[in-house]
């Protein structure tokens, strides 16, 4: 079952990819009210889900909150330093077709682990889904700069398929090394996840809310934080 998720979570980058080469000038458009989305999705599954379930599995212990912030400043260092993840602009300087494909890949194989371990600790449905809104805006930005680079689009979409691929390899690699943790370790894996969520959301995702002249695009993220707690609703009901 986790697999067939990672597997669903993939294919959004594939499809951001396709959407960019049969509706280049809609999805270049749009992709700012995914992006908006997104931002609110895993702002909130950050601060009411994997926050909360990593210190209930550490015992509420106070270094769980340090992880946190070691996974927003792992997030910082792979941004900045390694530029592991594209920006969303076509015309980026700092960015170009290697460096995308590179940030990209590894991102895919960081994402795989996330859903592995959100699913041991059966918060998997709500983490795959914040990845999917994530990855299908990546599809969308990933292809248009190796579009504006010149790439051929036979070329974009087998890489978009590989970068898929490498989803589902984190996966199953992170099912194997995850197998036989404790609830502390996997307490503080949650906890730096979320703090990765949360580099994500505030620092990559919502400033591009700022290059948008959509003036609707930032109440996307307000409707991505309703629709986590309508979501968790309808899958676990409230007390």
């Amino acid at each position: 079952m986790v697999i067939i998720y990672s597997f669903i979570a993939a294919s959004a980058s594939m499809l951001g990819a396709i959407m960019v080469l049969v509706f280049y000038e809609w999805s270049e458009k749009n992709s700012f009210l995914i992006i908006n989305f997104a931002s609110g999705v895993m702002l909130t599954l950050a601060f009411t889900h994997l926050m909360p379930k990593g210190l209930e599995l550490t015992k509420n212990n106070p270094q769980t909150i340090t992880y946190v912030l070691f996974g927003f400043l792992i997030m910082f260092f792979l941004q900045f330093i390694l530029l592991f993840h594209p920006c969303h602009d076509t015309e980026c300087s700092e960015h170009n077709g290697v460096t995308s494909i590179i940030g990209l890949s590894l991102h895919s194989v960081i994402d795989g682990l996330i859903i592995a371990a959100s699913f041991k600790a059966n918060i998997g449905i709500l983490t795959t889904l914040a990845i999917l809104l994530h990855k299908l805006p990546d599809g969308i930005t990933i292809s248009g700069v190796l579009m504006h680079k010149g790439i051929s689009r036979n070329k974009i979409f087998g890489f978009s398929f590989f970068a898929a691929g490498l989803t589902v390899v984190g996966t199953i690699l992170g099912i194997f090394l995850l197998k036989n943790i404790s609830n502390f370790v996997q307490g503080n894996l949650l906890a730096i996840t979320s703090g990765s969520f949360i580099f994500l959301s505030a620092s990559d995702l919502i400033p591009e809310t700022h290059k948008c002249k959509n003036r609707f695009a930032p109440f996307m993220l307000f409707v991505g934080t309703i629709f986590i707690f309508i979501t968790e609703y309808i899958f676990t009901g409230y007390d």
